[in-house]
């Protein structure tokens, strides 16, 4: 009886050698396999997070400010129109001898 218990003592001793030793061998395999993966990754020259959001609201400001600036724009156009037709009112009415209507 004795004897089988050692044999059992033995397979228990022996198993959990083998599971340490697979659990350090695993261990490993997944640190060089990040290892190969950041190395791919660097060499495909990708940007970081940190960057794409930094260039996103870059990118994000100049739309507004362009939103803005062609707001502007059109008011000036808008105005300079306004002022080409009354300056041309004024003229056609003078060249007929009509006094214009003053707003």
């Amino acid at each position: 009886m004795q004897n089988r218990n050692r044999v059992f003592e033995d397979a228990a001793r022996v198993a959990g050698g083998a599971l340490g030793t697979l659990y350090d061998v695993k261990r490993e395999l997944g640190g060089l396999v990040r290892h190969q993966i950041d190395k791919m990754v660097s060499d495909m020259n990708l940007i970081t997070r940190d960057e794409f959001d930094a260039v996103r609201a870059m990118a994000i400001h100049a739309r507004e400010e362009n939103e803005k600036l062609e707001a502007r724009l059109k008011a000036l156009e808008t105005s300079v129109t306004k002022t080409k037709t009354a300056s041309n009112n004024k003229r056609k009415a003078g060249a007929r001898g009509v006094t214009p209507k003053k707003d």
